[in-house]
């Protein structure tokens, strides 16, 4: 009889992966990304325990969307003021901090407990193509577009 192997917090070793974001489509990087960070992509993985690894994504305000996402994508916070609420387009979120777009799209594909906050602390989101984790030696990711 075989004993299933669960993953321990101590036992994960974690590695850092790169993602250029350039003319990449918003909702398949970010499908990938959200896996990489969950640790799916591992045979160890195991739902309970963060078994996932660092991910990079360089050059954010490069990537792309498809149909009429750029006018009508509208993304909303609420300032805590009655009648306060405010809106703003992909478009001009993507001008104002296009790292905000990407870790919002990969957010809402992570599990809505302290284990998902745990994840997305894992995500490097930098606008250019320069990033201050040369001494990790990440793997680049190839996402097909």
């Amino acid at each position: 009889m075989k004993i299933t192997k669960f993953a321990k917090k101590e036992e994960i070793q974690r590695k850092w992966f790169v993602v250029d974001a350039k003319d990449v489509v918003l909702g398949r990087m970010a499908v990938k990304i959200a896996d990489y960070l969950r640790g799916k992509n591992k045979p160890i993985f195991t739902p309970n325990v963060d078994t996932g690894d660092f991910v990079i994504v360089i050059n954010a305000d490069k990537v792309r969307v498809t149909g009429n996402k750029l006018e009508d994508k509208k993304y909303y916070h609420h300032t805590g003021y009655i009648g306060h609420i405010k809106e703003e387009t992909l478009k001009d979120k993507l001008a104002d901090s296009p790292d905000e777009v990407i870790k919002h799209a990969v957010w809402g594909m992570l599990p809505k407990n302290r284990l998902g906050r745990a994840m997305i602390k894992k995500l490097k989101v930098y606008a250019g193509a320069d990033h201050g984790h040369t001494a990790q030696k990440p793997e680049l990711i190839k996402i097909t577009k």
